[in-house]
């Protein structure tokens, strides 16, 4: 077997997604804790210590405690090489959630046991069944008091669409929690609440073993063999290759923040989780296994170092091995292009590698080159297929405040719209600038970050619209009659196309019926 063939094997590459305060970013720490990656958990909650979450490290996520954008960390974890995309979970950043679901081959699912299934969530699964990206569900919290754990099954499974099958089973639930019964492994796990370390794990014979009901006690001994006996009733065995095709999602129970129940989730993710698969392209699939380097870019961000004003592209390795300074193609531009700096992450901290495979998430420092979407080659013209940008739902004028720092301002504005954190419009009517976006916190984030990153100061005004739709047509006579009609609602997006902004769903509806041969799109296809 070749090395690349081993190197694609231990490669597993997913994303951690859920609703906002599951505890998506203190499963993320655990997981890390056990790669070795990190030595102590930053309680991110804590204000007492000084150290917030690893994979939280933007300014404003300090402050806030939530997660604004995906951070990448990879470790080794025994033969295993994990990477691990830290989503965030707020609403109003889906986006760039939903453009890190094209870069991963399978997802964890944080449900938090009181709440149950919450709408983000939902949404996130819709994106994950379209890909049929496999899917692991861990159900946290379960020192808090929760609902009762069929109940839980029953909701993922009518409320995501998909079967479950629990591989560990939680012994009483809150006050009462004594721990996890491993379903996968057959071992008995007990919970002592300890942030750092590891709680005690039993052998067992099996279910019926006597030492279930010494160390348990014999009531909540009866009552797990119970629900086992129904599980095994109720739900089919459990079988691998189903999960990996998506057709149905094992299910872990623990506490994150108490480090119980994320080693089990672990070892049975590297055994069963598929490693990276095979991506298309307009052109023809590409394999992870062919010679040929190919991969490409799912996210920029802005200064990941305050201190140096250096964008980042990151960049998914789809097929063969990515080396430093070989020539690749940048396929938009048609350059041949050499990176003598790439680095691989452990969120902020990065560190220059020589060289990556299929799986792995590279960073390119980028000078203005790269766009969302695009692809790099060892040469060959493939293009991988487009990333969704989706039309924002709420949009406001920028107005600069400062007139000495208009440079500033343009570069800042320019820099962050690349990242794809919200989209630019700029109305043909009035020349002003538009910023729309699908959460109300983005305008924060991004008057945050024009301030501290670039030392440019701005103001939102209202401005009432409803929605920015693409506009084209392939009767170009009915096109300019509908952009002269249309003037004062007409707009160019940063790749300049022509992008219609109607105030109300009944403008909308009137435009689309008195121009049929004219197509309004509500996601742009980069």
């Amino acid at each position: 077997m070749s090395i690349l063939t081993d190197e694609i094997k231990r490669r597993r590459t997913f994303a951690i997604i859920s609703h906002p305060d599951a505890g998506k970013t203190t499963l993320t720490e655990k997981l890390l804790l056990f790669g070795g990656a990190i030595h102590v958990a930053g309680a991110v909650k804590s204000n007492k210590i000084k150290k917030t979450a690893t994979s939280d490290w933007m300014e404003i996520e300090k402050q806030r405690g939530i997660s604004v954008a995906t951070s990448v960390m990879g470790f080794n974890y025994g033969d295993y090489k994990i990477n691990i995309l830290d989503t965030p979970g707020h609403q109003d950043f889906a986006e760039d959630t939903y453009r890190t679901l094209t870069a991963v081959d399978s997802v964890i699912i944080v449900v938090d046991v009181a709440k149950g299934v919450e709408q983000q969530t939902r949404k996130l699964m819709e994106v994950c069944r379209m890909r049929n990206t496999p899917v692991i569900i861990f159900v946290n919290k379960l020192d808090r008091e929760g609902r009762d754990p069929f109940d839980i099954l029953d909701e993922l499974e009518s409320e995501l669409k998909i079967s479950v099958r629990p591989l560990s089973w939680p012994i009483g639930i809150g006050e009462k929690f004594k721990g996890v019964y491993n379903i996968y492994e057959n071992t008995l796990d007990l919970f002592k609440p300890d942030k750092q370390k590891v709680s005690e794990r039993l052998e067992i014979k099996d279910i019926d073993d006597p030492l279930i009901d010494e160390t348990v006690g014999e009531a909540e001994a009866n009552k797990l063999r119970e629900d086992i006996e129904l599980i095994e009733g109720v739900y089919p065995d459990f079988d691998p290759e189903a999960y990996r095709e998506g057709r149905i999602a094992p299910v872990f129970f623990g506490s994150a923040l108490n480090t119980f129940g994320v080693k089990e989730l672990l070892d049975c993710f590297v055994e069963i989780a598929p490693s990276p698969k095979p991506v298309a392209s307009k052109e023809r699939e590409i394999d992870p296994n062919e010679e040929n380097f190919s991969g490409f870019v799912f996210k920029i961000h802005a200064n990941m170092d305050p201190n140096h004003r250096s964008c980042i592209a990151f960049v998914k390795v789809c097929s063969g091995k990515f080396e430093r300074n070989a020539p690749y193609k940048h396929i938009r531009s048609g350059k041949v292009l050499r990176f003598a700096a790439p680095t691989a992450f452990m969120a902020q901290k990065k560190s220059i590698v020589d060289e990556a495979y299929p799986g792995d998430i590279v960073g390119i420092p980028d000078t203005g080159t790269f766009k969302i979407g695009d692809t790099l080659t060892s040469g060959e013209e493939i293009h991988f297929k487009d990333l969704p940008s989706f039309s924002p739902e709420m949009f406001k004028y920028i107005e600069n405040t400062d007139p000495m720092k208009s440079k500033q301002l343009e570069k800042g504005i320019q820099q962050l719209m690349d990242e794809g954190v919200a989209q630019l419009f700029i109305n043909q009517f009035n020349g002003r600038k538009i910023i729309g976006t699908v959460g109300q916190l983005q305008f924060e984030v991004i008057q945050y970050r024009l301030l501290h990153e670039y030392g440019a100061s701005c103001r939102w005004e209202p401005i009432s619209l409803y929605k920015a739709c693409w506009i084209e047509s392939d009767d170009q006579e009915a096109l300019e009659n509908f952009k002269k009609r249309k003037h004062q609602f007409m707009a160019k997006d940063k790749e300049g196309r022509d992008v219609f902004l109607a105030d109300s769903n009944y403008v909308l509806q009137m435009a689309q019926n008195d121009f049929p041969s004219i197509r309004f799109h509500f996601r742009s296809e980069f």
